[in-house]
C-alpha cells in the first residue's frame, strides 16, 4: 500500500497488510478529522517507509494513555498516529491512500461516542460530484 499527504511532502509505503483496520468513533478522532470517525489501519513500524517530516501532536487519551498524532506540516493532512514514542505500532489513516480501494475495516469501535448521523446504513441522497 502507498499514501501520503495532500500536498505530497509526505509518502509512505507499507512492506505487509494491515494487522487491524476499522473506523474509530472516540471524541479525538471526530474532532481531529472533522468528521463522526477516522479510518485506521494498524502496522508495524518496521514494515512502513515513509519519507518527508511529520510533526507530531501529543495528548492523553480518554483512558490516560498518550496518544500521538503526526500531520505534514505544510498542508496539515494527519498521516499516523500511535501510542507513545516506543510503540512498536502505526496507525495510518486510509483517506491517505492512493488506492482508497485497498482498505477494508473489520470493526468499528468506540462506537458509544458515535454520533447518530454517522451511520453505514444510513440511506442518503447521493451526488457524484457537488450538487448544483
Amino acid at each position: 500500500m502507498k499514501g501520503g499527504c495532500l500536498c505530497g511532502a509526505i509518502r509512505y509505503e507499507t512492506r505487509r497488510a494491515p494487522s487491524y483496520s476499522g473506523f474509530c468513533h472516540c471524541r479525538d478522532c471526530q474532532r481531529v478529522t472533522g468528521t463522526g470517525h477516522c479510518c485506521y489501519m494498524i502496522f508495524d513500524r518496521s514494515d512502513v517507509a515513509i519519507s518527508g517530516t511529520c510533526r507530531a501532536y501529543e495528548k492523553r487519551a480518554e483512558n490516560g494513555n498518550l496518544t500521538i498524532r503526526y500531520f505534514c506540516e505544510t498542508c496539515g493532512s494527519q498521516l499516523f498516529g500511535s501510542g507513545p514514542p516506543d510503540d512498536y505500532r502505526w496507525s495510518i489513516y486510509a483517506g491517505t491512500l492512493d488506492d482508497p480501494s485497498e482498505f477494508t475495516p473489520t470493526e468499528a469501535i468506540f462506537t458509544r461516542s458515535r454520533p447518530e448521523w454517522d451511520r453505514a446504513a444510513m440511506v442518503l441522497e447521493e451526488c457524484e460530484a457537488l450538487p448544483g
